[in-house]
């Protein structure tokens, strides 16, 4: 596994390794976002026409997306109906793959070698990704990951609990779904017409602009008639129950219709529900330019090796609800503590300006980021760490205006810029994730 950055503007040399593989293997680009895959797409193109390369690059993400702008699909970017992307990437002369959350699971290619990795990976999500690798060919001998964003920790633990033999700890109780629904009945959000009609619409293909006022009728009775702590329980409930029916039903042979429709209108109704009021944000969100440009930096290179032991991973947790944590009051305090450790020996013009922007107001024009506010609350933590930095690098080029000091630290001292990230992150997390 190699250790690297780069920017999609310019992808260095994007090669796939073929000597031994009868110049068949292929690659993949797992990026971070849409907009990202189709930077990365452009430049891939641009690069294999200027070395006159027969290759090809295929990209794949879902919907529609402006860029440049105009309206772009796979499709139109492709040149072929999205259906063929499977099959085109096994024919010539097509031979590099970049992906926005599509085929990093349930692409089984024996072609695949090399994957380019610019997207931070945990978890289950890891060892889906990294075993697309993981499919035997005569012609191939090992495989190459190229890692621009994760640490050789972080892979580590995501697939050591799959080395072995992996023993359930317990099993997902089917019982829990009936609780969860009655639970989530008890709180009349929902009415059972409001379910049947949204579902009826959907199986019909209906348009969302259809869909939406069903669903903004039940947002209304969620923020008018429950207090903070109901609206908190009854979206932890509602992710529960979403959570532990997508999993029973892939294992289970079920026959309930009402939990099925439950599921399809809460996969609708959840991304709507709005988290409580934070009162600390700072007002106002200020446009910066988004510094985006890396120089190519092979950091490392290195192999992998797991505990030769069984592990036990915990069921899907089918108990529901959300709480609110009580604000660790000596945060403060251990970051200006662990600041001053590692970077006492900076010569600060003014050393408490620097922690009052480093604890209050750098955190807060983060946290009050759209695009990250809505990561928090929509995707899952990995997503959210991605709109997370590109919000700290908009707030940290606003800041370069009136203090050049705490930026040139940020952009030229590498350790400094990853503390701080990592400190801004766990601060804003939390607060959001916590509500």
């Amino acid at each position: 596994m190699a250790k690297a950055k780069t920017d999609p503007a310019k992808p260095g040399q994007p090669r796939t390794i073929a000597a031994g593989r009868g110049g068949e293997a292929r690659a993949m680009i797992v990026t971070s976002s849409i907009e990202r895959a189709i930077r990365y797409y452009h430049a891939f193109c641009d690069y294999l026409r200027e070395r006159k390369s027969p290759y090809q690059a295929i990209v794949a993400f879902s919907g529609e997306h402006e860029y440049g702008g105009e309206k772009v699909t796979e499709a139109s970017l492709n040149g072929f109906p999205s259906g063929q992307i499977a099959d085109k990437i096994r024919e010539d002369p097509y031979r590099f793959l970049i992906c926005a959350d599509k085929f990093q699971t349930g692409c089984d290619e024996p072609l695949l070698h090399t994957m380019y990795v610019d997207k931070p990976l945990s978890g289950v999500k890891a060892v889906q990704t990294l075993s697309r690798l993981n499919r035997a060919h005569p012609k191939k001998h090992d495989v190459f990951v190229l890692d621009f964003q994760n640490d050789v920790e972080s892979i580590r633990r995501a697939f050591e609990p799959y080395y072995r033999t992996t023993i359930l700890a317990d099993e997902t109780d089917p019982n829990k779904l009936h609780d969860l629904r009655a639970a989530l009945d008890g709180y009349q959000v929902y009415s059972p017409q409001q379910i049947d009609e949204l579902v009826r619409l959907y199986l019909e293909g209906a348009n969302r602009d259809r869909l939406d006022p069903i669903l903004d009728a039940c947002v209304a009775t969620y923020s008018e008639e429950l207090d903070e702590d109901g609206q908190v329980e009854f979206k932890g409930k509602a992710k529960a129950f979403l959570r532990t029916y997508g999993f029973l039903s892939q294992v289970l042979p079920y026959a309930n219709a009402e939990w099925e429709k439950l599921s399809i209108f809460l996969n609708y109704l959840v991304p709507k529900l709005p988290a409580p009021v934070e009162e600390d944000l700072s007002q106002g969100i200020l446009e910066a330019i988004d510094m985006d440009s890396y120089r190519v930096e092979k950091q490392a290179e290195m192999p992998i090796a797991l505990a030769d032991q069984d592990a036990e991973i915990e069921p899907i947790p089918a108990a529901g609800g959300g709480h609110k944590l009580e604000p660790e009051l000596d945060r403060l305090s251990n970051i200006i503590k662990t600041f001053n450790d590692q970077f006492g020996n900076i010569e600060w013009t003014d050393r408490d300006r620097v922690h009052r922007l480093i604890t209050e107001e750098i955190p807060n024009r983060v946290a009050a980021d759209p695009a990250y506010q809505n990561a928090v609350r929509n995707s899952d933590a990995q997503n959210a760490r991605v709109e997370h930095d590109k919000a700290l690098r908009r707030v940290m080029t606003a800041i370069l205006q009136d203090d050049t000091e705490l930026f040139k630290q940020f952009a030229d001292n590498e350790g400094f810029r990853r503390w701080l990230t990592e400190t801004i992150f766990a601060i804003t997390y939390d607060q959001k994730t916590s509500a």
